[in-house]
């Protein structure tokens, strides 16, 4: 492997082992173990964990944000496709994290991070803020579309809306692991769907 190729796969490997096991949980031996390098070439390529858990955290929410401004900025699906379109998003990283009968996994590098937001340092902390400020962006944009588009009645107020799906997108995994599965979080987002659908008729 050139070095680029070398530091995505150190990058994937820590991806999967955070998510797993957090940062207090995940060391640069762990790894180079899982990876099959040594600890060294860890070091020489991103100098000290904090590093390397900022260049992952910021890649992975790069790549979060992208694939959601996909689901919610498109101007042609109803909310109730939208909602649908973010269950599925939402269902293929539970599932790579669970696979079935494995349920009671963590599956997002956020909410786990989140829960070591003070080893993180005020970068990753940063970012992590950043995080859900952008997704309330997202959706109070998202719901005012729908505004425009008729689905939310006059008295649905769509920043209020947006607060409340940022909270359960930002919660997605702790509500998988708090209720015993995917089905509780996909309850959630319909519940939310319904809820502005009956304030629309």
């Amino acid at each position: 492997m050139d070095e680029t190729d070398t530091r995505q796969a150190i990058k994937d490997t820590a991806l999967e082992l955070l998510v797993r096991h957090g940062y207090r949980g995940t060391s640069f031996g762990d790894i180079s173990t899982a990876l099959g390098t040594t600890r060294a070439n860890i070091h020489y390529h991103f100098g000290n964990k904090q590093a390397l858990v900022g260049e992952v955290l910021r890649d992975y929410m790069q790549a979060t944000l992208s694939a959601l401004r996909a689901v919610w900025s498109h101007e042609e699906s109803s909310l109730a496709e939208q909602v649908e379109a973010m269950i599925a998003y939402s269902r293929a990283r539970f599932r790579h994290f669970n696979p079935a009968g494995t349920e009671g996994r963590n599956w997002s590098l956020i909410s786990r991070l989140r829960q070591d937001a003070d080893l993180l340092g005020d970068d990753g902390r940063r970012m992590l803020n950043h995080f859900g400020i952008e997704l309330l962006a997202l959706f109070t944009e998202a719901f005012s579309s729908a505004g425009r588009r008729g689905e939310l009645a006059p008295n649905v107020v769509a920043a209020d809306a947006a607060l409340l799906l940022a909270a359960i997108a930002d919660n997605a995994a702790p509500i998988t692991l708090a209720e015993g599965g995917f089905e509780a979080l996909e309850e959630t987002y319909r519940s939310l769907t319904r809820i502005i659908k009956s304030s629309a008729e």
